[in-house]
């Protein structure tokens, strides 16, 4: 055998090894941590409630706040929507603006003529600043719309500019903020017929999300991060926040406001709680909406997910415990921490989903060589043959449980797709943690955070769904 061959040999060999080797320990870890989350959910398991709660409801107004950048193909339409599922309601939709936002403005000045639930809300500076930024500055208009007299408010929903609200959301939260800080409800994407793979993979993980991991949060009392929307504060608990951060309750330098208030609040110890239920029409009550159907945008999207939440956020919000006199007791403390190394674990598995696929191409490569070249065959010791073993059985209980939870929202056909979008998910979650550790680096050396919004066109939120969401068992 030639030198030059015997060396590519040796470090096909080699690299293959090693890269299986760290693939399968790190997928090993991370496949424990999830089971043992699975084994949390089996035991707190209960039916969830056919009907809502019959609680005694919190009065007063209720102000949604929709921050809104370049959003002129959608947003009138979710406006009519909402009036139309809300009417009887006392609530008042706050739209925050820009004043370069011109085409936004028109779309929507006719109906804030006509309507008095709507209130128009212009930023001072020009767009885009931060979402953060927009929603501090409709926080500042309500204050000055209370100190005015025109009105006290109860509470702030947040939605964004795509949104399908449900008619009883805003009963429901009236009931979920008799004992609670924050409720979130059920965030479900829309799979339509184009978007089957990149978008329907978002339908994927959160069904699982939120049928799950956010299910077990709240029955455990774990501070819960806010979705964004479908998610609704107290006026008491955005306060406390407000007099903290010097008046604006939420991060401007942050580009997941929404999950650091919802983990926030629990460092205060207030309460949250994650809501499932069925209105009186038959249909659960949860927020639906449009997510990108493009690989670009999906990975634009979670990289920003990605950065604000597991790294940027890590500075803002560090671990339970580090604020002195403020959280749980530390018995519960190392329970809180290990949800938080949930959420921040995302780069560290996509660099041990790249190192497995690396693995497999190389694996793949020496393959090649033993049946074209004469190599030797590629070795896996009783070590590694154990851990591919224990990993094959865990992916498929993963598997097993993302269809499971998927088909439970969207019927057993996209519980089916969800197996092979696993795929498409690994692959984005991958392009999307390089894009998060650029977008974090220039954060870190700039000092700027800039709102890098996903792009919704109405025909996004047109087209029919694949099914509809059924209540979840």
């Amino acid at each position: 055998m030639e030198l030059s061959s015997a060396w590519l040999e040796w470090l096909v060999m080699g690299a293959g090894h090693e890269l299986m080797l760290f693939a399968s320990v790190g997928i090993l870890l991370i496949g424990l941590d999830d089971l043992l989350f699975d084994a949390l959910w089996l035991a707190t398991r209960r039916p969830d409630p056919a009907r809502m709660p019959a609680t005694a409801p919190i009065a007063g107004t209720l102000a949604v706040f929709i921050p809104a950048w370049d959003e002129a193909s959608v947003l009138p339409a979710m406006l009519r929507r909402t009036l139309d599922a809300w009417a009887g309601e006392d609530f008042v939709l706050y739209v925050g603006c820009y004043p370069n936002d011109a085409t936004t403005l028109f779309a929507v000045s006719p109906l804030i003529a006509r309507d008095r639930r709507l209130r128009l809300v212009i930023n001072e500076r020009e767009g885009p600043t931060t979402k953060g930024d927009n929603l501090n500055r409709l926080w500042a208009a309500l204050c000055e719309d209370e100190r005015a007299g025109a009105m006290r408010c109860a509470a702030v929903v947040l939605h964004d500019a795509e949104d399908h609200v449900h008619a009883d959301e805003l009963a429901l939260y009236r009931i979920g903020l008799a004992d609670n800080a924050m409720v979130q409800i059920p965030v479900v994407p829309r799979i339509v017929g184009g978007s089957q793979w990149i978008g329907g993979h978002y339908g994927d993980e959160f069904a699982e999300a939120h049928g799950k991991e956010l299910v077990v949060r709240s029955r455990l009392g774990m501070p819960l991060p806010s979705a964004g929307v479908g998610c609704a504060l107290s006026r008491g608990a955005l306060a406390l926040l407000a007099i903290e951060r010097g008046g604006d309750p939420f991060r401007c330098d942050s580009l997941t406001e929404d999950y650091e208030v919802g983990m926030l609040l629990g460092t205060y110890g207030l309460g949250a709680r994650f809501m499932t239920a069925v209105g009186r029409t038959g249909t659960p009550i949860v927020s639906r909406g449009a997510f990108p159907g493009r690989i670009d945008a999906a990975v634009r999207q979670k990289a920003r997910w990605v950065a604000g939440i597991a790294l940027a956020g890590w500075d803002h919000l560090g671990w339970p415990g580090a604020r002195q006199g403020i959280g749980p007791s530390p018995g519960r403390n190392w329970l809180a921490r290990w949800m938080l190394w949930r959420d921040r674990r995302a780069p560290l598995a996509a660099l041990v989903l790249l190192a497995a696929y690396a693995g497999l191409i190389v694996t793949a490569i020496g393959w090649a060589g033993q049946a074209l070249f004469g190599w030797r065959e590629v070795a896996i010791g009783e070590g590694l043959r154990l851990l591919l073993a224990l990993n094959a059985v865990m992916l498929l209980w993963r598997l097993g449980l993302r269809g499971h939870f998927t088909a439970r929202w969207y019927g057993w056909r996209q519980g089916w797709l969800a197996l092979p979008r696993a795929f498409v998910a690994n692959i984005i979650a991958m392009l999307a943690a390089r894009r998060a550790v650029a977008i974090y680096w220039r954060m870190l050396r700039s000092g700027e955070v800039v709102w890098d919004k996903t792009e919704h066109l109405e025909s996004d939120m047109s087209a029919d769904p694949v099914a509809v969401p059924v209540a979840p068992r």
